[in-house]
């Protein structure tokens, strides 16, 4: 039986592919490769992120995504 409440806060959850994508149907955005990562989106993640694009463009996702 699980204690925990189901309205509760969720530990261990693996982010769904709906938020994951890449770029081929779309704009890929500094939010994508944060989560890609698997990193909090935070302003410092965010900077990352969008000096990374920079650099190396939308293949900056695929080279984090299996």
């Amino acid at each position: 039986m699980n204690d925990q409440s189901e309205s509760g806060p969720q530990r261990d959850t693996v982010t769904p592919d709906a938020l994951l994508h890449t770029g081929s149907g779309g704009e890929v955005t500094a939010e994508d490769l944060v989560l890609a990562s698997g990193r909090d989106i935070t302003p410092q993640n965010l900077a990352w992120a969008e000096r990374k694009l920079a650099t190396e463009g939308p293949a900056a996702l695929d080279k984090m995504l299996p």
